[in-house]
C-alpha cells in the first residue's frame, strides 16, 4: 500500500509564511509605530501634568487657609508642603511677594525636573500661578487646560 498522506500533501503549497511577507508585516509594524510613539509621549506628559497642578493646587488651597488666620501669605516650608511632587516629575516653590503686597499675592511655580520625560514637555516645563489680590492667573494658559 502506497503512501496515501505523502500523495494527498503533494498537491497543496508549502504552508507558512515567506520571507518577503514576514518583512512587510515588521516594515508596517515599524512604521506605525513611529507614527505613534511620539503622540503616546505627549499623551503620557500632558497626564503628568495634572501632577504639577494637583500639587500647586494644594498649595493654593493652603496659602488660603493660611492667610485667613494671618495677616499675609507664606513660604512653601511655613504650609507644610514637600517641594517635590509625589512621583518627583516636579519640584515646587512658593514665594509670597515682599514688604506691603505680600498681603496680598503670591507665587507658586512647579518645574520640570531634568532628565525625566516632563522636561521634554515643549512650552509646560514651568507652570506658574500668581494670585493678586485674591485673582489668580495661569501661565502658560494652554498648559492648564481648565
Amino acid at each position: 500500500m502506497p503512501n496515501t498522506l505523502h500523495k494527498s500533501l503533494r498537491g497543496l503549497p508549502a504552508g507558512g509564511f515567506t520571507l518577503i511577507e514576514l518583512m512587510i508585516v515588521v516594515a508596517i509594524a515599524a512604521i506605525l509605530s513611529t507614527v505613534a510613539y511620539p503622540t503616546f509621549m505627549s499623551q503620557v506628559r500632558s497626564a503628568r501634568r495634572a501632577e504639577a497642578i494637583d500639587i500647586v493646587s494644594r498649595v493654593q488651597q493652603a496659602q488660603e487657609r493660611w492667610r485667613a488666620g494671618n495677616p499675609q501669605y507664606t513660604s512653601l516650608a511655613s504650609l507644610g508642603i514637600a517641594s517635590t511632587s509625589s512621583h518627583g516629575y516636579y519640584t515646587i516653590a512658593s514665594s509670597a511677594a515682599a514688604g506691603a503686597a505680600a498681603v496680598h499675592s503670591y507665587t507658586v511655580t512647579a518645574t520640570a525636573v531634568s532628565g525625566t520625560s516632563q522636561a521634554a514637555d515643549s512650552g509646560c516645563t514651568v507652570l506658574t500661578l500668581g494670585v493678586s489680590a485674591g485673582t489668580p492667573s495661569y501661565t502658560p494658559a494652554a498648559c492648564w487646560k481648565r
